[in-house]
Formats: C-alpha cells, sequence, structure tokens
C-alpha cells in the first residue's frame, strides 16, 4: 500500500479528515490541533507519529513506504 492508497482507506473507513496527515497527499489546512501523521524523513526512511500542541512526536521510524502506510493505518482503524 502506499501513501494515495492509505488515503482511499482512511477515506472509505469513514475517518475524520482532521485525524490524519499523509505527506503530500492529505494535509488538512487549517492545520488541526491534534493528529496522527505519516511523513518521510530526511535521511529517506518513513516516520509514523502524533502531532500534539504544535509538537512532532516520532512513534516509529519504517524503511519502506509501504510499512509506514500499515503502521498508520493501523493507527487509524484499531
Amino acid at each position: 500500500m502506499d501513501r494515495r492508497e492509505l488515503g482511499d482507506a482512511l477515506r472509505a473507513a469513514g475517518v475524520a479528515d482532521g485525524y490524519y496527515r499523509i505527506e503530500g497527499v492529505h494535509e488538512p489546512a487549517p492545520t488541526p490541533t491534534d493528529f496522527l501523521f505519516l511523513r518521510q524523513a530526511s535521511d529517506g526512511g518513513w516516520e509514523t507519529g502524533a502531532y500534539e500542541r504544535g509538537v512532532y512526536e516520532v512513534i516509529a521510524r519504517h524503511p519502506g513506504e509501504a510499512q509506514a502506510c500499515a503502521h498508520l493505518l493501523r493507527l487509524l482503524l484499531p
């Protein structure tokens, strides 16, 4: 699964737009107060985490986009 497929799956599941941010695919504006995110790290890896009160906190680092997408999906769809 890539980022676009993840975005499609979250929309189909009815996850509210403000609950997540997927770099380059789903970037709500204005920026919500709190949300989960998926982004590419400066070293080329991928990160999933939480944004709360203006601070990004990385929960996990992943070697590839597919692993990061799977992790964010698990976080948002129990």
